[in-house]
């Protein structure tokens, strides 16, 4: 017992030192009786029933400490607990007393089978000890009948083995009492049950019920098990494997072959391995994952193997399912974005040597098309895209959306049919069933030289090369060139050095001279400049549509509104009778309340309203056309005059002219010059002029380059005239003084 104790509290369970504490606490009384049983004086007689009934007391608190661990149960409350303790604590007192007292035992000698022997004659305080021990004993037992109703059928043995010893050693030692036989035996039972203590507190595992509760579980799987000997012979499949083979229980030996005949020999001399299988089953495709694992005993032997066969079909097709929705785009079925870029990279990398095309294809205007014939129209419109770019691509080539409206394709240089593609785009339409409607499709195309290049950045270029197209009506392929991307990144340089250009003055206005019939200079017109400390002078047509495009133009025409309000403030002061003209900008409109701003520069500088020209071009009416008029007419009534900029260049101006408040015509000389007509062209410029004149509007050229053209345009009535011929667009004291001079 003194080993197993040991070996018990250095298991580490919980349990272990609770049984560890029980065993150590049975050897005092078990000692105790031999010292009774082989003494013959009464002294080691009497040390001998000390150590006995001490002993007793101290089995009986470990006893209780071992049960309310075993069975995992708690003391109802702390009162009863101190109950308990006190009452062992009193006995123990009362027996140390016992020989000043004599209360609880004395011994007498006897002859047992012709030998000495002291025996014990109980009294009072005995009667006590043994009510306490008894009392505490069936508390115990109770604990564990308690613990074994309500324990699950796994743990039941290891619980009632323990109650029934307990129960045969306290019948044992009840009957030694009652018999008054000389010689306690049932101490055989203490040694015995500290034992199964040990037994089950350390190392019984439920082999048997383990046993059958496996074979329940391995029944129950879904999954078909085979279990071989190690001569490969199948001893036992489970409910699942004999449907699977169509076998009954009484063929079991039957299951190797046919398994084989199902699937092959597979990894022959091979303990462990695991292979997805594809099959073709009455026309549907089967996933199955067969695996074989060895039944290992304690001693590392091999004792055979199992078989598993997992029917994966339901879950791969489902998985199947989630990968082609999250790689197709729901609307039209083609790949999505992210795919696209990867099977792109596929593509590319497979084949390094082919040349192949990165395309980018766009539906113009597509927020007008839903606005016009709704969503599901649109959605017609993506899907018949769709069906167009996917329907002649081979299994080199890929396809997938990319946005809302635009798509990409990835193919092989050789099979792209330029001629074919632009005549199906030259009359592209979609087809509801009843109706065909047109719509225009840009395409952008980047060949993909440098394949170590992001997909997303060959897209990109593509995609460049679509924009440089997006407002032409007859262009609808476009190529990438290297000269897009410089623009680009121009572009945005322009856009990020505005602000600053803005704060250091290298946005200012320069002003070429208008002159009348007399060549005298009457005004200018204030034309915005960008002096860049390195570059120099940048050239309007390269800034100006950047611009125009990013919503700064607004910037830059309330700062050349200002300076020009600033010059007319010192001319009036000097008492010049100059006027100046100032551009207003399409975007103007949009995002700033034009005739406020003017009104208020007008009253902070104090000018003549009348000698700020505003400058419009025909474009600034496309939109909210009834607005900006009234806009321009709230204008005029504050004394500003209206011009209208590069008149007979549009579409629309005679349509715009009979409604337009203006004051002064602009007429262009590129209309001149670029007519193949130019007696007709003559023709409708002096036509232009004489209506001007009918209406009560100056009239004003732009442009005027010559001598000739300046006195064919006198004689056709023109008034005021602008151009390298008289001037170029000079800095404010350039201005003055070639004022001065004329």
């Amino acid at each position: 017992m003194g080993v197993c104790s040991r070996i018990a509290r250095r298991s580490g369970k919980d349990t272990g030192q609770a049984a560890g504490i029980l065993l150590m606490c049975l050897i005092p009384p078990v000692i105790g009786n031999g010292i009774i049983i082989l003494s013959r004086n009464e002294t080691l007689s009497l040390i001998g029933c000390y150590s006995y009934y001490l002993g007793m007391d101290l089995v009986m608190a470990a006893l209780l400490h071992f049960t309310f661990v075993y069975c995992r149960t708690k003391w109802p409350s702390q009162r009863s607990r101190n109950l308990v303790y006190g009452a062992l604590t009193v006995d123990v007192i009362q027996l140390a007393l016992n020989p000043i007292f004599h209360h609880a035992f004395d011994i007498k000698a006897t002859a047992v089978d012709g030998r000495l022997y002291y025996q014990m004659i109980p009294h009072l305080g005995q009667t006590f000890h043994r009510v306490v021990d008894y009392a505490l004993l069936a508390g115990i037992m109770i604990i564990f009948i308690i613990r074994l109703v309500k324990a699950p059928r796994l743990q039941t043995e290891r619980y009632s083995v323990i109650l029934i010893t307990m129960i045969v050693v306290t019948v044992w030692e009840t009957s030694y009492i009652f018999s008054g036989t000389p010689v306690d035996r049932s101490m055989i039972g203490f040694g015995v049950f500290g034992l199964m203590v040990f037994y089950f507190s350390v190392y019984h595992r439920p082999m048997r019920l383990l046993d059958r509760m496996l074979g329940s579980v391995v029944s129950e799987q879904p999954e078909a098990m085979f279990f071989f000997d190690a001569a490969e012979k199948c001893l036992w499949m489970n409910p699942a494997g004999q449907a699977f083979l169509g076998l009954t229980e009484a063929e079991t030996e039957e299951a190797g072959n046919a398994l084989e005949r199902k699937f092959g020999s597979r990894h022959k001399g091979e303990d462990q391995w695991s292979d997805p299988v594809v099959m073709t089953e009455n026309g549907e495709t089967k996933y199955y994952e067969l695996s074989k694992r060895p039944l290992i005993d304690t001693k590392r032997k091999m004792n055979g193997f199992y078989i598993s066969v997992r029917d994966d079909t339901k879950e791969r097709l489902a998985l199947e399912q989630k990968l082609y929705q999250a790689r197709h785009d729901r609307l039209t079925g083609i790949y999505t974005r992210d795919y696209l870029h990867e099977k792109t990279r596929e593509l590319l990398a497979a084949e390094p040597e082919t040349s192949y095309l990165i395309i980018y294809v766009d539906i113009s205007d597509f927020k007008l098309l839903n606005d016009l014939y709704g969503h599901d129209y649109g959605d017609l419109a993506l899907r018949q895209t769709a069906e167009w770019i996917s329907g002649d691509l081979s299994e080199r080539a890929a396809c997938g959306r990319l946005g809302g409206d635009t798509f990409g394709v990835c193919v092989p240089e050789e099979e792209f049919r330029q001629e074919e593609v632009e005549q199906k785009l030259a009359r592209f339409a979609i087809s509801d069933g009843t109706t065909e409607r047109e719509i225009l499709i840009h395409v952008g195309i980047y060949r993909a030289c440098d394949r170590e290049m992001e997909v997303s950045v060959m897209y990109d270029r593509a995609h460049l090369a679509q924009m440089s197209i997006k407002d032409d009506y007859h262009t609808v392929i476009a190529w990438y060139e290297d000269e897009l991307r410089e623009k680009v990144m121009r572009n945005r340089q322009i856009s990020s050095e505005l602000k600053g250009a803005l704060e250091d003055g290298q946005i200012r206005p320069w002003f070429q001279p208008i002159v009348n019939r007399e060549g005298k200079t009457i005004g200018a017109e204030a034309l915005v400049r960008w002096v860049h400390p390195e570059e120099g002078i940048r050239p309007p047509a390269e800034f100006i549509p950047v611009l125009e495009k990013n919503g700064m133009i607004s910037e830059v025409d309330r700062l050349i509104w200002r300076k020009s309000c600033e010059v007319l403030k010192r001319w009036q002061a000097e008492e010049k009778d100059l006027f100046l003209s100032v551009n207003i900008s399409p975007e103007d409109f949009r995002l700033m309340d034009v005739a406020g701003e003017l009104k208020h520069l007008a009253q902070e500088y104090g000018i003549d309203p009348g000698k700020l020209r505003l400058e419009i071009t025909e474009t600034v009416m496309m939109d909210e056309t009834e607005k900006r008029m009234g806009i321009l007419q709230e204008l005029r009534d504050s004394g500003f005059s209206v011009e209208m900029d590069d008149f007979g260049s549009g579409y629309s101006s005679l349509n715009m002219l009979k409604d337009m408040p203006v004051d002064v015509l602009k007429i262009d000389m590129v209309f001149l010059r670029q007519s193949r007509e130019a007696g007709r062209a003559r023709t409708i410029v002096r036509q232009i002029i004489a209506l001007a004149k009918e209406l009560g509007i100056t009239s004003l050229t732009e442009g005027v380059e010559t001598e000739d053209q300046y006195g064919k345009l006198r004689e056709m009535g023109c008034e005021l005239y602008q151009g390298y011929y008289f001037a170029r667009p000079m800095p404010l004291e350039e201005l003055e003084s070639f004022c001065k001079a004329a």
